[in-house]
C-alpha cells in the first residue's frame, strides 16, 4: 500500500510539473504569441506617426486575444483544437483585411463599412494593387497548425478506443461521472480564470491611458487610429461593435437637453453671420443661373498648372483657369466613406462620420442640401453618375436629398467602356445632351469615375510620356488625370454647342486624394524634395474651380476652404438667403465671415497655420506650422483652433446620427404657426 500511494504521489507531482507542457496547453500558447505576432506585423506595416507597439501595448494586444478565446477551453478537448484553427483562421483574415484596407483608406474595417461590403467585388482592381507577397505570412501557420491538429486528434481518438472496454460497472460508471463533473468544475474555473486575466490585460492599460495622456477618447469622436492607438487592433474591433450596437439599439444617438441646447446656439451665431442681399455685389448676381457641379475622382492639386517630361497634364484646366476661380488651398474633408463623403460634404455642408459613410447609416435622416433648397427657388435638380445605382446607397440617399432624377449607368449608352464603366468623355457627352432637354434653371451634379484606383488606362488612350514613372501606379495615375482634362476640354465645348456655357456656372472639384502615400515618385514629379507639411497639404488638397456665366472675377483665391463651403458659397452667388439652414461650412464670397477648414482627422488651416494632429489624439503632440515660414510654431497658436475644430466635428456628428435638423425645423415651424 505505501508503494502504491508513493507510485501515486510520484505521478501527481509529475502532473504537476509537466501540466504546462501539456499538448492542448502548448497549442493554445502558440495560438497566442502566433496572433501576437501577426498584429505586430499589421502595426509594422500601417507606418503611423507617434503610434508603436511598446510593451503596454503588447500586454493590451495579449489580454484581448486572450478575452477572444478564453471559451475555447470550455469545450471538449477534441473541440479545442478545431476551435483554435477555426479561430486562428477568422482573427488572421481579420487582421489581413483591415492592413488591406488601410493601406487605401488609412483606417480599419469598421461595422459600418462592413454594411456596404456588397461593395467590395466593385474594388476587385483596387484591392489586387494594395496586396504584397509578403502578407501570405498571415496565413503561413495555419497549415501546420492544422497539421498538428489532425495528429493529435488522432492519437487521441487511438488513445481512447485502446481504453474504451465493452462493458462497465456501475462503481465505474459512477466513477466516471465523477470525473466528468470535476473535469467540467475545473475547465470552467480554468476558463473563469482566463476570462479575467485577459480583462486585466486589457482594461489596465486603457483606463491607464484614458485617465492620463488619453483623457476623453471613448466620449469625443476621435479619429480611428487614436481609439486604436490606445485599445490595440482586437480592442478597436470590440469597441466598434459596442459602439454599433449603442447607436442602433442603445440610447447611443440620445443628447441631452443641454447639448442640444449647445449645438443650435452653435448654429444660431453661424447663421447670423450668413451673407444677405446687398451686403456685396457677387450676392445674387448670378441669381437664376444654370449650376452644373463635376466632383472628380481621385482628383488632387498639385497636378494643377504642372508640366512633366515638357507635357502639360491639365493643358484644359489650366486655360480655363484664365477665366474661372481658382482656389489653391480648397481641402477635401471626406473619412471613410471617399466619394460619398465628398457628395454630402459639398452638398449638404456637413463633416463625414468618424466610422462608415452618411450614405448608407442615415439616408432617412433629415439634411438642408443643395438640391433641396433650390428647389425652393424654383429649380429642378438632377445627378449622374455612370455607375451602379445601388452603389453608396445612392438610389435612397438622392431621392431623400432632393434629386428630381438620378441618371446612373442604366440611362447611359456603353460606347466607351474604360476602367469601371463608361470614359469620363462619353460620360460627359450624353449627360449635356441630357441636360440640354431640361427646364432651365437646373442643378446638375455630376461624379466622374475615370480617375478611380487602380487607375489603369488601356495604352491607346494614355498619351503621355512619363519616363521612369512609365508602368507605375502613380505615371497611370497621371495618365488618368490628364484623360480627365481632356473631357473637360470637351465638355466644354459641348456646353458651348448647346447654348448653355452663358447660362451657366460651371464648378469643378476633386472629391479625395489617390491613396498614393509614398513620397519619392511625388518628388521625383515636381522635381523637388518634400517636408511633412508639403506631403500633409499635398494629400489632402484637391482643385476648386467656379467658372461664372461671364467669365468674370477670374483669378487665384488662396483663402483657405474645403468642401463644406460649397454649398453656402453657391448659394451667395445665387443670392439665396443661406440663415434657415444648417450648414456648417463658410461662404467662400463672405469676408467677414473668419475661414477655418477642419479635416476629418482633426486637421485645420486658417490661413496662417497648419495644425496636424498626433495620431494620439494628443493636442500637444500634435505640430502647427506657420504657413509663411513653412517652419514648425508654437503649438500653443493652434490651441483655440484645435478645440473649435474638434467642437464641429462633434456638432456635426451629433446633427447626423440625432437628426437634429428634422427636429430644428419642426420646432421653427411649430413657432411660425403660433
Amino acid at each position: 500500500m505505501e508503494s502504491f500511494n508513493s507510485g501515486s504521489q510520484r505521478q501527481s507531482w509529475m502532473q504537476r510539473l509537466l501540466w504546462p507542457f501539456a499538448p492542448i496547453r502548448l497549442m493554445y500558447l502558440a495560438f497566442v504569441i502566433i496572433i501576437l505576432e501577426k498584429l505586430i506585423y499589421l502595426q509594422s506595416n500601417i507606418h503611423l506617426p507617434n503610434i508603436d507597439m511598446n510593451d503596454l501595448d503588447k500586454v493590451t494586444a495579449v489580454g484581448s486575444i486572450v478575452l477572444a478565446s478564453f471559451w475555447v477551453i470550455w469545450l471538449p478537448k477534441r473541440g479545442r483544437i478545431i476551435a483554435l484553427i477555426v479561430l486562428d483562421l477568422l482573427l488572421s483574415f481579420l487582421i489581413f483585411a483591415d492592413l488591406v484596407y488601410f493601406r487605401y483608406f488609412q483606417d480599419f474595417i469598421t461595422i459600418p463599412v462592413l454594411m456596404q461590403a456588397g461593395q467590395v467585388e466593385s474594388l476587385g482592381g483596387s484591392i489586387r494593387e494594395l496586396l504584397s507577397a509578403n502578407d501570405l505570412w498571415l496565413f503561413a501557420d495555419l497549415l501546420v497548425l492544422a497539421v498538428v491538429g489532425i495528429v493529435l486528434l488522432v492519437l487521441r481518438i487511438r488513445r481512447g478506443r485502446s481504453h474504451s472496454t465493452l462493458t462497465r460497472s456501475a462503481s465505474t460508471y459512477r466513477s466516471g461521472m465523477m470525473s466528468s463533473r470535476k473535469r467540467l468544475t475545473l475547465g470552467f474555473t480554468k476558463g473563469a480564470m482566463l476570462f479575467v486575466l485577459g480583462c486585466v490585460m486589457t482594461f489596465g492599460p486603457i483606463k491607464y491611458a484614458t485617465s492620463t495622456w488619453a483623457t476623453g477618447l471613448f466620449v469625443g469622436n476621435w479619429w480611428n487610429m487614436s481609439l486604436y492607438n490606445v485599445t490595440g487592433l482586437l480592442g478597436f474591433h470590440g469597441y466598434d461593435i459596442y459602439r454599433y450596437a449603442d447607436d442602433h439599439f442603445g440610447n447611443g444617438n440620445q443628447l441631452s437637453a443641454a447639448q442640444t441646447d449647445e449645438i443650435k446656439q452653435w448654429f444660431d451665431a453661424k447663421q447670423k453671420g450668413r451673407a444677405k442681399a446687398g451686403d456685396d455685389k457677387l450676392f445674387g448676381a448670378y441669381k437664376d443661373s444654370n449650376v452644373i457641379v463635376v466632383q472628380g475622382e481621385a482628383f488632387m492639386n498639385f497636378v494643377i498648372g504642372k508640366s512633366f517630361n515638357g507635357q502639360e497634364i491639365t493643358p484644359n484646366i489650366n486655360r480655363l483657369m484664365k477665366e474661372s476661380m481658382y482656389f489653391s488651398q480648397y481641402y477635401h474633408q471626406t473619412g471613410q466613406g471617399r466619394t460619398s463623403d465628398a457628395d454630402i460634404g459639398s452638398n449638404a455642408s456637413l463633416h463625414p462620420l468618424p466610422t462608415g459613410s452618411v450614405f448608407t447609416r442615415y439616408a432617412d435622416h433629415q439634411y438642408d442640401t443643395l438640391p433641396n433648397i433650390l428647389s425652393k427657388q424654383g429649380y429642378d435638380s438632377y445627378v449622374f453618375h455612370a455607375y451602379e445605382p445601388s452603389f453608396w446607397n445612392r438610389s435612397v440617399m438622392y431621392q431623400n436629398m432632393g434629386y428630381k432624377k438620378f441618371f446612373s449607368k442604366n440611362d447611359f449608352t456603353i460606347d466607351e467602356p474604360l476602367g469601371w464603366s463608361l470614359g469620363d468623355k462619353s460620360f460627359f457627352r450624353q449627360s449635356i445632351e441630357k441636360m440640354s432637354t431640361l427646364q432651365q434653371p437646373f442643378y446638375s451634379f455630376m461624379i466622374t469615375l475615370s480617375s478611380h484606383h487602380p487607375y489603369t488606362l488601356p495604352p491607346e488612350v494614355q498619351e503621355l510620356d512619363m519616363g521612369d514613372l512609365s508602368g507605375t501606379t502613380f505615371g497611370d495615375y497621371i495618365q488618368a488625370l490628364h484623360y480627365v482634362d481632356a473631357a473637360l476640354g470637351e465638355m466644354e465645348s459641348e456646353l458651348k454647342e448647346k447654348g448653355l456655357w452663358d447660362k451657366t456656372i460651371l464648378v469643378f472639384y476633386g472629391d479625395h486624394d489617390n491613396s498614393l502615400k509614398d513620397k519619392a515618385p511625388m518628388e521625383e514629379f515636381l522635381g523637388k524634395s518634400l517636408s511633412d507639411l508639403d506631403m500633409e497639404q499635398l494629400m489632402n488638397q484637391v482643385p476648386m474651380l467656379i467658372h461664372l456665366p461671364d467669365g468674370a472675377h477670374a483669378g487665384t483665391y488662396d483663402i483657405p476652404a474645403g468642401q463644406l463651403d460649397m454649398t453656402p458659397s453657391l448659394l451667395h452667388l445665387l443670392g439665396v438667403n443661406a440663415s434657415p439652414y444648417y450648414l456648417m461650412g463658410n461662404d467662400m464670397f463672405n469676408q467677414k465671415e473668419k475661414k477655418l477648414v477642419v479635416l476629418r482627422t482633426g486637421a485645420f488651416s486658417d490661413g496662417d497655420i497648419f495644425y496636424i494632429p498626433s495620431a494620439d489624439g494628443v493636442f500637444e503632440h500634435g505640430t502647427a506650422y506657420d504657413l509663411k515660414t513653412r517652419q514648425t510654431t508654437d503649438i500653443e497658436r493652434a490651441r483655440a483652433g484645435f478645440e473649435e475644430a474638434q467642437k464641429r466635428l462633434n456638432i456635426s456628428d451629433e446633427l447626423i446620427t440625432g437628426d437634429l435638423i428634422r427636429e430644428f425645423h419642426n420646432e421653427q415651424a411649430q413657432a411660425s404657426t403660433k
